[in-house]
């Protein structure tokens, strides 16, 4: 069940902000649409005074088992006192053992009662920030690195854990405890062992404070150098094909190393800072410690305390050291925490790039007609992309961009799918406005066909039903036929349930295409966007798939960025595109009368695929094979991948499929 939460610029990313940070927290912990969430809250505070009042009678019944033993407190008669040297110190020492079990009792009902609380907060966390980043724009996607963001999001989850439960299972219980202990003693004892019991904690608490102080800037290096060598092993395992290309897998082991040295120093160090933590925090207990029961002796020794007495101010002092112990651990262990999660804060108050206007009305689509409106568009102010963009793509028409590498093709799609909002002008899509209408409803109404295709770690089943999740087996199945894949699939062992590995690498370049072509042909939009939907494919299925395009993509507005010329023939307009102005357009037949720019790319890859031909005759090469290595430098126009200045080189498969 969703619930909602707090907008996530509220929460601070500033790790000395420990009592923001907390506020912040709250309203997780103690959710306002959770009434049993709250009652949980109200029941662990219950168990946890409970659970105190029993730690504080142990010490109690210690005392009065001892001076029973010692006959100090028998009564009065020599008939009575056998009968007390027998039956009280066992009934005291039950009484203790029976105080050590209920305060173990109730602290472990306390944390049972309690956890589903924690767990409830960390779940809302998660989802919020998962949540946040599919908001965060193309430009975050593209700049940032999976194996260091995944990192930053475990340990986030586990910071907040920590969070939670130090500040309501330790620090609360802990402070209650003190407060309990302090009281006792200064009505079982005198003013003088308060105040070295307070000199005592001052001392330690000022020690923790700058030790741990100390640590975080070495907790903060070791979490750095954690990261980098996680992004390493991830960008290395996701390029596993590119490694074995060129033999780099002891590079790449040795670049690995490098990171998880550093690693390994920072971590020697936090765990040698540690070690110095913990045995300041010792000395100085021990010394507090030690002066109360030489004091404590003194009186034993003068008359004015009993050796119970002896016996309880040890006992109150070992069972101060558990909650001081604590003080420190939970201040540390918070600190730490803060700074495992102010990576992920800093993420929630990143703002989104690209939001939906206020009053955003879903997107209609009667008939489908795109307008791009003098379109101006640049990733940086100094570059620019698209410069006055002005054409039309008519409700149930096919239109065709193309141009050189950089030209801007790739950018169209991007800006009519909102990954960016236009710099100038405007897109309409039957007289609206995108940036006017929300993003879901936008991209529902346009299915696309990338050129690179990514498919999730699961079924082919499951990546072909992704286009519309309530589609039937039958649907899925027939969407498959449409898309020249159901015959593969139906060979595979495990048929549609066969898995595709990660980003899909278990499947050729061909396969995976078909499977993105399945996809958006069960999705069903309004409107087409295909990005050289066929260039993974050989000669014979490519054609299979283009009729079934066409099949797909009649009545429906169709918005073709090729790369391969020969796939766009048939379309109703062409667009030649030249550094993000159009040069030329019209009909295949006309452009090629024409006898420029277009008319040069379309002969350059006719002469392309010639050769080719003539290399398949001879034996050496496959023509039209989606997985033949191209021998040939791609033509201009053959590659989009640089109209981002971010943007990945495209890959040598991709660029072999685009001079088909």
């Amino acid at each position: 069940m969703r619930h909602s939460a707090p907008d996530s610029r509220d929460v601070p990313a500033d790790s000395g902000r420990l009592f923001a940070t907390i506020v912040a927290l709250w309203p997780y912990i103690w959710p306002s649409d959770r009434a049993d969430l709250k009652a949980r809250v109200v029941w662990a505070l219950v168990l946890l005074l409970g659970a105190k009042l029993a730690t504080i009678l142990m010490p109690f019944t210690f005392k009065w088992a001892t001076d029973a033993l010692t006959e100090t407190g028998a009564p009065a008669g020599t008939a009575t006192t056998l009968g007390w040297v027998l039956a009280a110190p066992i009934a005291l020492t039950v009484a203790y053992g029976g105080s050590r079990i209920l305060m173990a009792v109730l602290t472990q009902a306390r944390d049972g009662v309690f956890a589903k609380v924690a767990m409830h907060a960390v779940r809302r966390l998660a989802i919020l920030t998962f949540e946040h980043m599919h908001k965060l724009s193309l430009r975050f996607h593209l700049e940032r690195k999976t194996g260091g963001l995944t990192r930053v999001l475990e340990r986030g989850r586990n910071g907040i854990e920590t969070i939670v439960r130090m500040v309501l299972l330790q620090l609360v219980p802990t402070i209650v405890e003190f407060a309990l202990i302090i009281g006792v003693l200064l009505w079982q004892f005198d003013w003088r062992y308060v105040v070295t019991i307070v000199v005592t904690v001052v001392l330690y608490m000022a020690y923790t404070y700058v030790a741990t102080e100390w640590r975080i800037g070495i907790r903060r290096k070791m979490n750095d150098s954690d990261t980098e060598a996680n992004t390493k092993a991830i960008d290395s395992l996701l390029n596993y094909e590119t490694v074995k290309y060129f033999s780099a897998e002891q590079r790449e082991a040795q670049r690995y190393d490098r990171s998880m040295a550093r690693y390994e120093d920072a971590s020697v160090k936090a765990y040698t800072s540690l070690a110095v933590l913990n045995a300041g925090q010792a000395a100085i207990f021990s010394i507090g410690l030690t002066v109360v029961m030489a004091m404590c002796a003194i009186g034993v020794k003068n008359g004015t305390h009993t050796i119970g007495d002896f016996v309880m101010i040890n006992a109150m002092m070992i069972q101060l050291y558990q909650p001081l112990n604590f003080m420190g651990m939970v201040y540390r262990e918070i600190k730490q925490a803060i700074i495992d999660i102010e990576q992920m804060f800093r993420i929630l108050k990143r703002e989104t790039e690209i939001a939906d206007a206020p009053g955003a009305a879903p997107l209609t689509v009667p008939a489908g007609t795109i307008r791009f409106e003098d379109v101006r568009f640049s990733y940086d102010p100094d570059r620019p992309i698209l410069q006055g963009l002005s054409f039309e793509v008519p409700a149930g028409r096919t239109v065709a961009i193309v141009g050189p590498s950089g030209a801007g093709k790739s950018t169209i799609s991007r800006l009519l799918y909102r990954f960016y909002d236009v710099t100038g002008g405007r897109i309409t899509i039957d007289g609206q406005d995108v940036r006017a209408v929300t993003q879901a409803s936008l991209r529902e109404k346009i299915g696309m066909v990338p050129q690179d295709t990514v498919l999730f770690n699961d079924t082919i089943r499951y990546n072909i039903r992704y286009g519309r999740w309530e589609a039937t087996d039958a649907e899925v199945e027939e969407a498959a036929k449409l898309a020249q894949i159901d015959g593969f699939i139906r060979m595979a062992p495990k048929g549609y349930e066969t898995e595709v590995g990660e980003r899909g690498l278990k499947l050729s370049g061909g396969e995976k295409q078909r499977v993105a072509i399945a996809r958006t042909i069960l999705k069903g939009p309004p409107i087409l966007l295909l990005d050289e939907a066929t260039s993974a494919l050989d000669s014979h299925t490519e054609k299979e798939i283009q009729d079934a395009l066409q099949l797909v993509s009649k009545n429906r507005t169709t918005l073709v960025i090729a790369h391969r010329l020969s796939t766009i023939v048939a379309a109703d307009e062409i667009i030649v595109l030249d550094k993000g102005r159009i040069v030329e357009r019209g009909t295949h037949a006309a452009l090629l009368a024409a006898g420029g720019l277009y008319a040069s790319m379309w002969n350059r890859q006719r002469e392309a695929e010639e050769a080719r031909e003539k290399l398949a005759q001879t034996g050496e090469g496959e023509a039209g094979s989606p997985d033949a290595p191209n021998r040939n430098p791609p033509a201009p126009g053959e590659a989009e991948g640089d109209d981002h200045p971010d943007a990945p080189a495209p890959r040598p498969a991709d660029r072999a499929e685009a001079a088909a």
